[in-house]
């Protein structure tokens, strides 16, 4: 059923383009936020309990805003209570620290989720490292990058959890295979390479200092790019026939832009641009990867969707331990 959804999305977005085939993200997502809503209910059922997210967000600005709102909707979605705690721009480190203090300490409470960027002034390191590791449902806190990267349970980055759920339910081999990432965050790319290594693929990472990129990343039979440079990876940095998988998410407003990256689909997203402003695209050249690539995760509807599904499964996760559900971290739910 998910290839041929993903047959059925190609067929629709990328006629005339290329050779590629779509790696759906809308397909996974709803698969699992499905699964997620189906695991809340027998909790509530049968022990009574109902998972809670606590969202936090300083400030006011405006993407951070779209993306608590979008989690806090899919938390309704699939039955999570959900709490918004939205501070002033003004707010300090110490009263910040406060209410994850308190955050902490409710009984109520499965998981924290801190909104980044935080303001000017407010070390995000240190806010990150305030959260109880129980709590930490974003895979952010120091313990848990520490069990991560020894190969322990724990709570995996929200981002590269969905990748690895995206490639396994497309049947998408990672054991043996040359593995590429193209980012060194601790979002995503080095939980990323951790992931895929303990999968037995052979990881390469490479960042802003790699010499000849194009070289490097050719030799991979998995690519995933995750740099924040709109439309950067083209024809030459790919493998023909490998699985690329596009986490950037950018904004382009140029026409003459948008007709080079989009080919044949320049002029819908030239009339996204005249509607909305701006259109979306990722960190790879779309038309040129269509060309070359054998999977390719599109932008917008790729992986994205999946950060937010992966989420809401590491809120039941956290729910499940704390309450002394101990095998939980080694277990899908």
């Amino acid at each position: 059923m998910i290839m041929q959804s993903a047959k059925d999305s190609r067929s629709e977005t990328t006629e005339g383009i290329g050779r590629a085939q779509l790696l759906d993200g809308a397909v996974i997502a709803a698969q699992i936020k499905r699964e997620v809503a189906l695991e809340v209910a027998r909790l509530r059922a049968d022990r009574e309990i109902q998972p809670c997210l606590a969202a936090v967000r300083v400030g006011d600005d405006a993407a951070s805003a779209v993306y608590v709102r979008n989690k806090i909707r899919a938390c309704e979605e699939v039955g999570i209570r959900s709490e918004h705690h939205a501070l002033p721009a003004s707010t300090s480190a110490t009263e910040l620290l406060k209410l994850i203090a308190s955050l902490n300490g409710r009984d109520d409470v499965d998981g924290i989720l801190v909104q980044l960027p935080l303001p000017g002034g407010i070390a995000e390191d240190q806010v990150i490292d305030a959260i109880d590791p129980l709590k930490d449902i974003d895979g952010f806190h120091p313990v848990t990058v520490g069990r991560l990267s020894m190969g322990m349970p724990t709570f995996v980055p929200c981002t590269p959890a969905g990748i690895i759920e995206l490639l396994d339910r497309y049947q998408i081999s990672i054991a043996g295979t040359n593995a590429c990432v193209v980012g060194r965050s601790q979002i995503v790319g080095r939980p990323m390479a951790q992931l895929l290594l303990q999968r037995d693929a052979t990881v390469t990472i490479c960042h802003s200092k790699t010499r000849d990129l194009a070289s490097v990343t050719r030799q991979a039979d998995l690519l995933v790019v995750a740099m924040g440079r709109p439309g950067f990876i083209g024809r030459e940095h790919i493998r023909p026939g490998a699985t690329v998988v596009d986490v950037g998410m950018n904004r382009i407003t140029d026409e003459a832009t948008a007709r080079l990256l989009f080919g044949t689909e320049a002029d819908k997203r030239l009339e996204v641009i005249s509607k909305r402003g701006y259109t979306l695209v990722g960190d790879v050249n779309p038309a040129e990867a269509f060309e070359v690539a054998g999977y390719l995760t599109p932008v917008p509807g790729g992986v994205g969707l999946l950060t937010v599904a992966m989420l809401m499964r590491n809120t039941v996760k956290a729910a499940k331990l704390r309450r002394g559900e101990r095998k939980v971290m080694s277990d899908e739910l």
